[in-house]
């Protein structure tokens, strides 16, 4: 059921390929029912799942795969992956409804379908595979589509901004494989995830701690962390409105979720040494993004620099490594998806209305399109964190974790930490209520005084329903997250905690 899940999308798409392109109907709806059966499938598997067991991996495939170098095709979920896998399902359906009438220029639905479909197959993969070498196969899989989804239907820009994001991510992957070839050689000449857990740290410090390294630059560019966030903006700025949800919503969480599978639990003492490095670039994204923010015109940039300093809250919670910081970074990572990703599916539509995405021009969309305005504000004081929406359980956890790190980290250092991060919410509050005062309130420009400006259409409405119900059960019901993540992440903190109580007893 699992392998169906990952695989149908790119079935799918080997589908569509074979449907001439004028056919347009049949290609929305084939890639409609494609993506609903994939999360049909996905239903059943939240359905199925062993809540009282989250910690073990569920619905396992296990078989041969490339035996010369022993990697197998391993899949499996847990309670970490459980939530990123249906969210990625859950925004591959929205983005395909969105697209039903917003194809952007030039106009070709049957390749933009194509690459949406082949992107799930590799977000849902990387979600699922416990195999170092698979993983790191369906890691690179979205590379492609996502480059093409810029370059050839993004903004003036985006020949720039697609080799930009290609050149970024190709470097981190570059470093990333050498460190799993690392890991195979020192590991036991295994590339399961698993067994290299259950060995917990067998590998000497010096070189666990180069190892890391090498994840660390592979993952922290995909986040992205600063310093390594500069293709981000251009890339959200460019991509079309469909691209730039998904870039946001789904593929900076493979990086993040690198951290919490691999680089962690495998190599916990070089976790504990990298551990207050990470939460200082954490926090500078934090505060960077929030004054990147304030400085940008454009509405699309402004929440692009907004998920750099969202993701930098993600990674404060990882770099505590205690199960309170990664389950905040967990919820973290789902709230993002679901805010963000609706921030760009409205950025869009306001393109593709008024022609601009400038502030300045902007203004009175309260008066034009009251409901997109209204949806506009909700959006705005969920990504604040706002008690009450899903936006709050991702900052104010992953602040808290801060207080009190695991056992042989700094109180002090990760204090300090927590005040800059707290100081980051009340720019967050300025940039984003600055945005929406320029964009939402006030009066309507002179330029687009005579314009009938069309308030949320159907297709937008069923796209968007979903993401902003999601914002506020999650909001009033985080359990229903923390729940499914607790046990999984309890998993990933052991090798940390027993690094913890060894370096105790042993003085340092």
């Amino acid at each position: 059921m699992l392998t169906a899940a990952v695989f149908l999308p790119i079935v799918g798409a080997a589908l569509l390929a074979l449907i001439p392109r004028e056919r347009e109907e049949m290609l929305k709806a084939v890639a409609l029912v494609v993506t609903l059966a994939t999360a049909v499938i996905g239903l059943s598997l939240l359905f199925g799942f062993d809540y009282g067991d989250a910690g073990r991996l569920q619905y396992t495939v296990n078989h041969g795969w490339i035996e010369v170098i022993n990697s197998r095709y391993h899949i499996g979920i847990d309670g970490i992956s459980l939530p990123l896998l249906i969210l990625s399902m859950v925004i591959t359906v929205l983005c395909v409804i969105y697209s039903w009438d917003h194809f952007p220029e030039p106009h070709n639905p049957k390749a933009f379908l194509i690459l949406m479909l082949v992107l799930e197959t590799g977000m849902n993969g990387t979600f699922a595979a416990q195999d170092l070498i698979l993983f790191f196969v369906f890691f690179e899989l979205v590379l492609l589509p996502m480059y093409f989804m810029i370059g050839v239907w993004g903004g003036p820009n985006r020949q720039y901004a697609a080799i930009k994001f290609f050149l970024y991510t190709l470097f981190g992957s570059a470093l990333m494989i050498l460190s799993f070839l690392a890991l195979y050689f020192k590991g036991g000449q295994t590339f399961d995830i698993p067994l290299l857990i259950a060995q917990g740290g067998a590998i000497a410090h010096g070189t666990q701690l180069l190892i890391f390294g090498g994840l660390f630059m592979g993952f922290a560019i995909k986040v992205p962390m600063f310093p390594f966030h500069t293709w981000l903006p251009d890339a959200h700025t460019e991509a079309p409105t469909v691209g730039s949800v998904i870039l946001a919503a789904v593929l900076l969480k493979l990086g993040t979720y690198g951290f919490i599978r691999i680089a962690i639990p495998i190599l916990p003492e070089a976790a504990r040494s990298w551990a207050p490095w990470i939460g200082l670039l954490a926090v500078i994204g934090i505060i960077y993004g929030a004054l990147g923010c304030l400085a940008q015109r454009d509405m699309k940039r402004l929440i692009a620099f907004s998920s750099v300093a969202h993701m930098g809250f993600v990674m404060l919670g990882i770099a505590t490594l205690t199960t309170f910081g990664i389950n905040a970074a967990v919820f973290g990572m789902v709230a993002h998806g679901l805010i963000t990703g609706m921030l760009f599916f409205i950025a869009g539509s306001i393109q593709e209305r008024f022609g601009t995405r400038e502030l300045s021009r902007l203004g009175g969309l309260l008066l034009q399109a009251p409901r997109m305005g209204w949806m506009l504000g909700f959006c705005a004081f969920a990504s604040l964190g706002l008690p009450g929406l899903a936006g709050f359980w991702g900052e104010f956890p992953a602040i808290l974790s801060a207080y009190q790190p695991a056992a042989g980290l700094s109180e002090a250092t990760f204090r300090a930490y927590m005040a800059v991060a707290a100081i980051g919410t009340v720019f967050a509050a300025g940039y984003l209520l600055w945005m929406l005062q320029r964009v939402a309130f006030g009066v309507v420009k002179p330029e687009f005084e005579k314009a009938h400006i069309h308030d949320v259409h159907i297709p937008e409405y069923i796209a968007w329903v979903p993401l902003l119900l999601g914002i506020l059960v999650f909001g009033i019901f985080p359990h229903l997250l923390f729940q499914m993540t607790d046990a999984a992440v309890s998993v990933v903190t052991h090798g940390v905690d027993a690094v913890g109580a060894a370096g105790a007893a042993a003085g340092r």
